[in-house]
């Protein structure tokens, strides 16, 4: 099979894995280094939220051991990072973003890897030979809260290919592809040469799925583009940037989409080009 024939197999067991696994491989702090009061009053008005439910609803014992089955699914599948990432983690960000007077910032989802190729000033995303899409180049500056150009601050972008898929996470892809780093230059300015993405559904063979079709949900995200921008001094922000006229940026199964969030999107002959700038809080 090509590369492109064999992305096409990638199931949610595999994806779920692979995003259990990086997750796992990230985090330095848990439960232990939580203020165990802390962990007693959050995980207390969790039950609270479920007890009510349940009395509210009148759920039945029938109804229990499906979700107990399902959740032991979960597990099985390694979707927990998937369903949390898709269907909380927004709520989680909104808080924790409240405060910030710069740039908007949105979910990281699950397929973020660290590590990937850097480039100085330029960055051109590596891809396949012949891959699909319309040739996009992506440029912005990096700038404080008074206007003034961020010097080498490092921009991290990712992103699905036209068929959906992202590397590491699908069978058949390069590691890396549309995968890549730049530290910008003196001026804060970055460019990246890539294509445009694919709206996706989340894999939807596994547990996640069984939800969303029991719930008569759609699965399907708007076409984004991933990024993070950093500097020294400066509180890391992590976006995803969308594309107008997506049919799902209305309705977004993980609820990620905001108006500051659109791309502004030019022909440029054959290809497309955007420029979309950050504004960074002080850390």
């Amino acid at each position: 099979m090509t590369d492109f024939q064999e992305e096409t197999t990638a199931r949610a067991a595999d994806s779920g894995a692979g995003a259990t696994a990086a997750f796992k491989a990230k985090q330095q702090a848990g439960v232990a280094d939580t203020d165990p009061e802390r962990v007693s009053l959050l995980a207390t008005e969790v039950l609270s939220a479920v007890h009510d439910t349940i009395r509210k609803h009148q759920v039945t014992y029938a109804e229990y051991d499906a979700l107990k089955n399902w959740l032991i699914q979960v597990g099985e599948d390694g979707e927990w990072p998937l369903f949390l990432d898709v269907w909380v983690e927004h709520v989680v960000e909104e808080v924790n973003s409240a405060d910030r007077k710069g740039s908007k910032g949105t979910i990281e989802g699950p397929y973020y890897v660290p590590g990937a190729p850097e480039f100085q000033g330029t960055a051109q995303m590596p891809m396949r030979d012949g891959e699909p899409g319309t040739p996009l180049r992506f440029e912005g500056q990096v700038r404080d809260l008074d206007g003034k150009p961020i010097p080498h601050a490092k921009l991290e972008m990712w992103h699905a290919d036209a068929q959906g898929f992202y590397s590491q996470y699908a069978p058949g892809i390069p590691e890396w592809n549309l995968r890549s780093a730049v530290v910008a230059d003196e001026e804060g300015r970055y460019v990246f040469n890539t294509v445009r993405p694919a709206p996706y559904q989340i894999p939807t063979d596994g547990a996640c799925g069984k939800l969303i079709a029991a719930a008569g949900w759609h699965a399907w995200r708007p076409a984004h583009i991933h990024m993070k921008a950093s500097a020294p001094g400066y509180r890391l922000i992590t976006a995803q940037l969308y594309f107008p006229g997506d049919e799902h940026n209305a309705d977004d199964v993980a609820s990620a989409v905001k108006p500051e969030l659109m791309l502004d999107i030019q022909k440029d002959g054959d290809a497309e080009k955007t420029v979309y700038d950050y504004v960074l809080d002080p850390a």
